[in-house]
């Protein structure tokens, strides 16, 4: 029929030649833009006479609304013969119903065009952006502003209008016409100064066209504007932009001014945006090499990797397809040494998705593919990360929990198939695996030892600089828990070269641990306690929280473990943040407070310490605690764990910390044991 309708604007309609259609009066127009809004559902006379008086409808409503109607059949199809049935506008049961296509009515074209624009690569997104955005002539259904039947659709259409404005703007970063960006995001923000998005891409934009101060302006305007505006505040996006600005980097500053690499970078970048859609799987394999190599720059970059990995497993995971998605999520091989999770949660979804899509695989098919996924369950399952059910008590005979048992048998098979295909770098994250399920019980530093031998051997042959890294920092903590610091330093010297060379700032965190422990062991703890300091502060800006939380508190523990029957002050302990060593500790400072009827209390629901690299130094706080109130059961426990590690200093394997011997932790409970029979 060829008629077309306008809701972007005064309640418009135009015939099949372009010109427009005479719709009478205001009410005329009013039951036109209610039956668009019903997107061919029907609506029934008493829902218009409703809508049409909001408040009170006369006595002649029903009549006016059926000569509205019929006057609007004359006006779209003038053409049809009097006795014949209209095709636009259609009597149905109760009510109306407006037969348009999809692409006859203005705002579901422009709904189309923005799906499509959204898929779209940059160059070709900016004149789809252009086309939806034309389509607009003023405020949806203009001509009533304050007809409540309208309100929902109103609101959605403008929200997807501002969300276009600023989506073409981003497409035209990516190709570069940054100037042309700016200018029109000024306006933008001008309209509506309560969209973070538009304010930060405005900033982006300048900083791009060289206007760096004009950037930052722009920042502390959006913070005024945010701030001015109810419901709205100041986020992280903006942070961010103004951290890039500040340090000239090349997602805010033009490539011509950048250094060759910076400009190779960005010039690169661009082209991938022209040329590579939205929503094509290249983007997602892209995505997620990037994030394997953001997490190694440093903390923001590690942090900011943790963030995003999961939402590229769940888009790899949305497609359906088992074998890309096990690609995405085995190409995250980022070499990791601390065997407690930065966000357990995460970790757990990890390796549930892992788990997912090796069963999706066909049995014999892709062994490396295979592998990889049974590294990333080894991986992640490090420590309680992976933990289905809540850990046992300490006082509990030892068992091995299904989960666990899952990714110790994942750790084996990864390291079995890698061995078998020869694949070097396969074999490196396979080992990875093996070292995080290495902690089933105490004292297995020999195995880790010899673990990182092999891993640093494998590097070197092949270049493979982040693994060699690992494999010297698994060696250093053996060596310290053996009490091997000589040759635990020339790793530690070793790791440092290979850091400053390759750029792996992170582990340096773990080199100044050592040396805070190293000569806490040979100097003694006053020597130590500046070097604890330092590295606490390192520490603390690291982007691991796995790692971070909490250490305070161990360094406080220190001289009170190593000293023999020694319990905590309070004092010493005043501030710290025992974070997720909270359930050991307070068993501790309860006793060390005199409060023996509460720390036996929690000794008893006390669970057992997490199977990683401090749970040796963990049994040896349970042990002091259970000698100080008397808790049979958990000194037995403690020694049946320690036992195993008594050629080893306590806690050190972690390379952090060390509270002594274990020997001398083991007599300490063995007596109090005899004392009472």
């Amino acid at each position: 029929m060829g008629v077309a309708f306008g809701l972007l604007g005064p309640v418009a309609a135009w015939s099949a030649e372009g010109e427009p259609l005479p719709l009478g009066a205001p009410r005329h127009r009013e039951v036109l833009g209610r039956l668009l809004v019903a997107r061919g559902r029907v609506v029934t006379v008493d829902r218009l006479v409703t809508d049409l008086w909001e408040d009170e409808a006369p006595a002649a409503a029903v009549g006016a609304v059926r000569t509205f109607v019929a006057a609007l059949r004359r006006s779209l199809e003038p053409g049809r013969p009097p006795r014949e049935a209209s095709r636009l506008l259609v009597t149905q049961g109760p009510g109306y119903v407006l037969r348009a296509g999809r692409d006859a009515v203005d705002a579901w074209r422009f709904e189309d065009a923005v799906q499509q624009a959204g898929t779209a690569a940059p160059r070709a997104a900016v004149a789809l952006w252009d086309a939806a955005l034309a389509l607009w002539r003023g405020p949806v259904l203009a001509d009533f502003p304050s007809a409540r039947w309208a309100a929902a659709d109103r609101a959605r259409l403008e929200s997807l209008r501002l969300h276009a404005v600023e989506r073409r703007a981003d497409a035209l970063l990516a190709t570069g016409a940054a100037r042309e960006a700016a200018v029109d995001l000024e306006a933008h923000v001008a309209a509506h100064p309560g969209r973070e998005d538009g304010w930060v891409l405005l900033a982006t934009a300048l900083a791009r066209s060289g206007r760096r101060a004009d950037a930052l302006e722009t920042v502390r305007r959006a913070r005024r504007a945010l701030a001015g505006e109810p419901g709205a505040e100041p986020g992280p996006a903006l942070a961010r932009v103004e951290a890039q600005i500040l340090k000239g980097s090349p997602a805010a500053e033009p490539a011509a001014d950048a250094g060759i690499a910076d400009g190779v970078w960005g010039r690169a970048a661009a082209a991938w945006e022209r040329s590579v859609p939205a929503r094509s799987r290249a983007r997602l394999h892209a995505t997620a090499g990037l994030l394997r190599d953001l997490a190694v720059t440093g903390a923001d970059g590690l942090a900011e990797a943790r963030e995003y990995r999961q939402d590229v497993v769940a888009a790899a995971e949305a497609t359906g397809d088992a074998e890309l998605t096990a690609r995405i999520i085995g190409s995250y091989d980022v070499p990791a040494i601390w065997t407690r999770a930065d966000d357990p949660e995460s970790a757990g979804q990890l390796v549930r998705a892992a788990a997912r899509a090796a069963a999706a695989l066909a049995p014999g098919d892709t062994p490396a593919l295979r592998a990889r996924l049974l590294s990333v369950i080894a991986v992640e399952s490090r420590g309680d990360a992976a933990a289905d059910t809540p850990p046992a008590p300490a006082t509990a005979p030892p068992v091995l929990e299904a989960w666990r048992a899952r990714a110790e048998r994942s750790a084996e098979e990864a390291v079995r198939l890698a061995r078998r295909l020869g694949d070097p770098t396969l074999l490196a994250f396979a080992l990875n695996g093996a070292f995080m399920q290495s902690f089933g019980h105490c004292g297995n530093s020999a195995y880790r030892e010899a673990t990182g031998r092999e891993l640093i051997r494998l590097a070197e042959d092949h270049q493979l600089p982040g693994h060699e890294v690992l494999g010297r920092l698994m060696r250093l903590q053996a060596l310290a828990a053996q009490g091997d610091f000589a040759t635990a330093e020339a790793e530690a010297e070793a790791t440092d070269r290979l850091a400053a060379q390759h750029e792996r700032p992170l582990a340096g965190v773990f080199t100044s641990w050592f040396r805070a422990l190293r000569t806490c062991e040979t100097e003694g703890w006053t020597a130590a306690r500046p070097l604890y300091t330092r590295a606490l502060a390192a520490t603390a800006d690291c982007g691991m929280p796995g790692l971070a939380r909490g250490a305070d508190a161990l360094v406080a523990l220190v001289p009170v473990l190593r000293t023999e029957h020694a319990l905590p002050r309070s004092d010493d302990f005043a501030g710290l943040d025992a974070g997720p060593y909270q359930p050991w500790l307070e068993p501790l400072l309860l006793a060390g407070a005199g409060a023996a009827d509460l720390a036996r209390q929690a000794l008893d629901r006390v669970p057992r310490p997490p199977h990683d690299l401090l749970q040796e130094a963990l049994w040896c706080v349970l042990a002091r605690s259970a000698q100080a109130v008397g808790h049979t059961g958990v000194l037995r426990r403690a020694v049946a764990e320690l036992t195993a590690a008594q050629g080893e200093l306590a806690g050190a394997t972690s390379g952090l910390i060390s509270f002594g011997p274990v020997t001398h932790h083991l007599s300490a409970a063995e007596r109090a044991l005899a004392a009472r029979g």
